[in-house]
């Protein structure tokens, strides 16, 4: 049995309440449970409980063990203070707050109905290697209740990018346009470089960058050099192109205070890439973009569809790379694929007008950025392919970013009483094994 169960076990009421007494032998009546508590502090708060003759109000800590209380150094946190009633599996040690009052507590270990405890342990004792605990019993699963739980999941993972545009927004003193900058140039790293990327954009701020972004030669200077990209080696050395760009970087580098370049070559990822994802590709393709859309906030807000969005991404990579995939190795280069622009208004179109919308307080907003998922075609891969098998719908990319969200927040951790379609089999007898 794992902690989560008893706070589901909990939060339900999923136990025998006959002659429920704590370990002291005074009489529990539960009013109500209480609230969930996703920050720091108590499992549950603004509970109402009768104690004997006494109603009480306060929030509820729930573990395995009672003593896990004073492992986890409640007994010196003042928020603990609060709590008026201890729930474990086993009471194997008496607690107290900060002041020396005793906690009361209940025990639930043997209130629990066996069958219960079953069917959550033939989801949690399921091989390491079934990614899916539950995927023996879908069948009995309705396809509505698997239907809302991938789009809950595809919201958490809308809002969950969201929040981090909007931290990064903050960040960046309440300036959108520099938002939206910083975030593309993160995804134009495609995972594999995605962390050098964002690096590269604090390197440059945007307020130097747009007072060349109708220079596309200076632009490519500031970029491939703050990059490390124009260093000379024996691929370029003999390259008239990456020299001229060269001057013009130190140029700027000087006019600007930038210092030295922000990153090294060596602190790109090529390993396991497909040429036309090599990091010099992307930030040529990223060059274009930059050049070709002054305004570019505006443009990922307004655009109406996915057509329109795809229009704006293709915006052309200077002509040196699109003919070559590093510096110094020539190579026909081909242009921003439609797969690559379908991730990055999934990656940064969509949350990013959540992120905005939230901040000015303009719900329909967030409803039509969710829609650009509906247009867009789904992914398809090694996770979605799995959850496909198993019966699952994956037609769009609202159905992809539903089953990578219940992936990764769900079935990887086993948090299947998290999950609609976990307590579901968990609540249903006929599912005993």
């Amino acid at each position: 049995m794992r902690e989560d169960f008893l706070h589901y076990v909990w939060q339900h009421q999923y136990f025998d309440k006959a002659d429920l007494r704590t370990t002291a032998g005074e009489e529990v009546t539960v009013l109500k449970p209480g609230l969930r508590n996703a920050d720091a502090g108590p499992d549950f708060l603004n509970a109402r409980l009768r104690l004997g003759a006494v109603e009480w109000n306060g929030a509820v800590e729930i573990h395995l063990r009672a003593s896990d209380w004073a492992r986890h150094r409640h007994q010196t946190d003042a928020k603990y203070d609060q709590v008026i009633l201890h729930v474990v599996g086993s009471a194997d040690a008496e607690v107290a707050r900060t002041n020396g009052s005793l906690i009361p507590a209940l025990t639930l270990e043997s209130r629990i109905a066996p069958e219960l405890l079953a069917r959550y342990e033939a989801l949690l004792l399921a091989p390491p290697a079934a990614t899916l605990p539950c995927g023996p019993l879908l069948r009995e699963v309705p396809e509505l209740a698997k239907i809302m739980m991938m789009e809950r999941a595809m919201l958490e993972r809308v809002e969950q990018k969201a929040d981090a545009i909007a931290a990064l927004h903050q960040h960046l003193a309440d300036d959108w346009e520099a938002t939206a900058y910083h975030t593309l140039c993160a995804a134009f790293g495609f995972q594999k470089n995605t962390e050098p990327l964002a690096r590269l954009a604090k390197a440059l701020p945007l307020n130097i960058l747009r007072r060349h972004r109708h220079d596309q030669r200076q632009l490519e200077a500031l970029l491939f050099g703050q990059a490390g990209f124009l260093v000379e080696n024996e691929e370029t050395a003999a390259d008239d192109y990456i020299r001229d760009l060269r001057q013009e970087h130190e140029f700027l580098r000087h006019k600007y205070g930038l210092g030295a370049a922000a990153l090294a070559v060596h602190e790109w990822n090529y390993l396991r890439l497909r040429p036309a994802n090599f990091p010099p590709v992307r930030l040529g393709q990223l060059v274009g973009l930059l050049h070709a859309r002054p305004a570019l906030f505006e443009a990922l807000l307004t655009a109406q569809s996915v057509r329109a969005l795809t229009d704006f991404f293709r915006a052309p990579a200077p002509a040196y790379w699109r003919q070559h995939f590093r510096p110094g190795r020539p190579g026909k280069v081909p242009g921003l694929g439609q797969s690559s622009i379908e991730l990055l208004i999934i990656n940064t179109v969509v949350p990013l007008r959540v992120a905005y919308a939230r901040h000015t307080g303009q719900p329909a907003l967030v409803e039509s950025a969710v829609a650009l998922l509906n247009e867009l075609p789904a992914e398809h891969n090694q996770f979605t392919d799995l959850y496909a098998a198993l019966g699952f719908e994956n037609r769009t990319a609202a159905d992809s970013q539903g089953l990578l969200a219940l992936n990764k927040g769900y079935c990887l951790p086993r948090r299947c009483l998290h999950c609609a379609i976990g307590t579901r089999l968990v609540q249903q007898p006929r599912l005993v094994r």
